[in-house]
């Protein structure tokens, strides 16, 4: 059987079987492995018997078991054992467990965005949990070895089961100061499929329509909250030029896409979420991002594109939310509108921050802006780095073709 059958399950099913474990047994720590371990089993077994008809029972009852073992093993938890041994397995929570009207995953997203924890822990912790997404992606996302995150997740569990965290829904006045970090969470798993960090593969669209999906779950929860507006559009504009972004599993970039291939319902879908956000008042990031999107998306051609516009938007993010990667992206944008020199001297800065200079796109961009002034030995220098860097096969491929193309 395929392995990515299994994978794709997991994923599917990971935050229902997390959500029925916290129920019952409260310690999301504990409940994480107990998960890890019934899904290492699930890769074994259904490859000798196949996926059965209830994945999602089999892997609650199976983690279940697993949970109440390492229990019954810690003789200093002797009072929570017996509690926990009495529960029948036969009552394990099947599929259908999960209550329409509360979803268990934006219950999960909630609890990894405890107040307790920091914003990177949060949002680590919740890409982790509820994303499934590996420790090594979630590093590279952050720019930080992977040790670093393993340590980061460790600490973020310890803290939660010290703080007494439980898996429930907030009070409607403490729901607005875990909005920002579940936000930057459905973000950065969005990134984490629009482009893969890893890989041989540029998208994984599971994980970007898991990211719109809880997104828009969240926006019908919240729907005066104009950031999670926002990000909704951002996600959908964005996710629209999928189509286009490979060919034949070789990525295309931005200048050269078949904007035909476009999907137009989701862009009008996001222009008019934008549209409607945007004269309420105060506009954060997410909208000013999404608002970038939207002049990309109603531009016919990379030519035609509103340049002034979208360097006037950067510059207002970078007032609202300063960050290397808004400035990365602020150089390409002030070099398209100002001039190639200008866009450079902005750039120029990141190339001395270390963690700026093990990002692979610092050089890529710094490359492509060398190779439109005519340096093309500094643009192959730039190629040739970005291509050491990156871990995305189709990033590697596609830097390696400029390398080809301007290399004498």
């Amino acid at each position: 059987m395929d392995p990515r059958v299994v994978e794709d399950v997991w994923r599917r099913e990971s935050a229902h079987v997390l959500g029925a474990l916290l129920h019952r047994y409260g310690d999301l720590g504990y409940c994480e492995d107990a998960a890890q371990e019934a899904a290492e089993a699930a890769a074994r077994q259904w490859e000798r018997d196949g996926v059965p008809d209830n994945p999602r029972g089999w892997l609650i009852r199976v983690a279940s078991r697993r949970l109440i073992d390492r229990l019954r093993s810690e003789s200093a938890r002797a009072e929570r054992e017996e509690s926990v041994a009495a529960a029948r397995l036969d009552d394990a929570p099947p599929a259908d467990h999960v209550r329409q009207d509360h979803d268990d995953t934006l219950r999960l997203f909630l609890l990894c965005c405890h107040p307790s924890l920091s914003r990177s822990s949060q949002v680590a912790l919740t890409l982790h949990a509820v994303g499934g997404l590996g420790t090594a992606q979630i590093a590279a996302a952050y720019l930080v070895p992977e040790r670093t995150m393993t340590q980061r997740l460790t600490r973020a569990r310890a803290t939660l089961r010290a703080a007494g965290a439980v898996f429930e829904l907030p009070g409607e006045d403490d729901l607005p100061a875990r909005v920002a970090a579940v936000l930057d969470a459905c973000h950065l798993l969005f990134t984490e499929g629009h482009t893969r960090s890893t890989g041989d593969a540029l998208v994984d669209s599971t994980l970007a329509e898991e990211a719109i999906r809880l997104t828009r779950q969240l926006h019908a929860v919240i729907p005066g909250h104009d950031e999670v507006a926002g990000a909704l559009a951002l996600m959908l504009l964005t996710h629209a030029r999928t189509p286009a972004r490979t060919d034949g599993g070789n990525l295309v970039p931005l200048a050269e896409q078949d904007r035909s291939r476009w999907d137009r319902a989701r862009i009008a879908e996001g222009v008019g979420i934008l549209e409607r956000v945007l004269p309420r008042g105060h506009v954060g990031r997410y909208q000013l991002q999404a608002a970038v999107a939207a002049v990309h998306a109603e531009a016919d051609t990379w030519e035609g594109t509103d340049w002034p516009q979208i360097c006037l938007l950067y510059a207002m993010l970078a007032r609202v939310a300063p960050s290397p990667v808004v400035t990365l992206n602020q150089a390409v944008a002030v070099g398209m509108a100002l001039g190639l020199e200008e866009g450079l001297a902005l750039l120029r800065p990141l190339l001395d921050d270390p963690a700026m200079r093990r990002h692979h796109r610092t050089h890529a961009v710094h490359a492509h802006l060398l190779e439109m002034t005519g340096d093309l030995a500094g643009a192959v220098d730039g190629y040739r780095q970005a291509a050491r860097l990156t871990t995305s096969l189709p990033e590697q491929r596609y830097l390696n073709a400029r390398l080809r193309d301007l290399a004498p």
